[in-house]
């Protein structure tokens, strides 16, 4: 009998994700599936859900937030159409998994979390694999980033009832951003790209269920 290590059962596991659960699901962007056979997205779970990495479905992170599941990470990714060349906004750091997948296919992620806590456990994962491309900021990432300036993409990683104002603002023209629209039970997984009038035309891609976007242009914490 072969025994195996916990690092060889989570690469085995992690191969299997990619193959069925995002590449079988449609996932085609080639540079998108090696990142995410590449991360090891078990380093961003607790232990108690340490065993439950791979599985095909959002988990638990605290304080009322989750990891994605890793179909949808692939697909908002894939949307987003990166290149090596952009700067990347990231609403919602979260555990910071989608920020480390980000991170490895862009030059540079600015990523914001209105949890402290959220953001420092983020900071610790990616400090533990290296990833250096990321600038974090804590506070309400509805109102974009502190600084004026733009971005070539926009993720967002909660619903909120519409695009954020200041979010259209910080897009490049030719930009895109990648958002769930809706409320507590019915949402739409959407790509804006903006024109040069600066207005959003909007492709619908799927229905999904995220954790609502809390801020001045989302919802209130209630």
């Amino acid at each position: 009998m072969v025994s195996f290590d916990e690092k060889d059962k989570h690469l085995i596991a992690r191969q299997s994700m990619v193959r069925f659960q995002i590449a079988g699901r449609g996932i085609t962007d080639k540079r998108v599936l090696t990142v995410m056979e590449q991360i090891p997205r078990e380093e961003f779970i607790t232990a108690e859900y340490g065993q439950q990495a791979y599985d095909d479905n959002p988990l638990p992170i605290g304080m009322g937030q989750t990891i994605s599941q890793p179909y949808i990470v692939a697909l908002m990714t894939q949307e987003l159409e990166l290149a090596a060349e952009h700067e990347i906004l990231e609403i919602g750091t979260g555990s910071g998994y989608q920020t480390a997948v980000l991170a490895k296919l862009c030059r540079k992620v600015y990523t914001i979390e209105r949890l402290s806590q959220l953001q420092e456990y983020a900071q610790a994962c990616l400090g533990r694999l290296k990833i250096e491309n990321v600038e974090f900021y804590a506070g309400d990432g509805t109102k974009g980033w502190p600084d004026e300036k733009q971005f070539d993409r926009i993720i967002v990683t909660a619903a909120s009832p519409k695009i954020p104002l200041p979010l259209i603002d910080q897009l490049k023209i030719g930009g895109k951003i990648v958002i769930p629209i809706g409320g507590d039970y019915v949402q739409e997984l959407i790509c804006g790209t903006k024109t040069e009038s600066g207005e959003i035309t909007i492709k619908n891609i799927c229905g999904v269920r995220f954790v609502k976007l809390i801020g001045q242009y989302g919802y209130s914490d209630e």
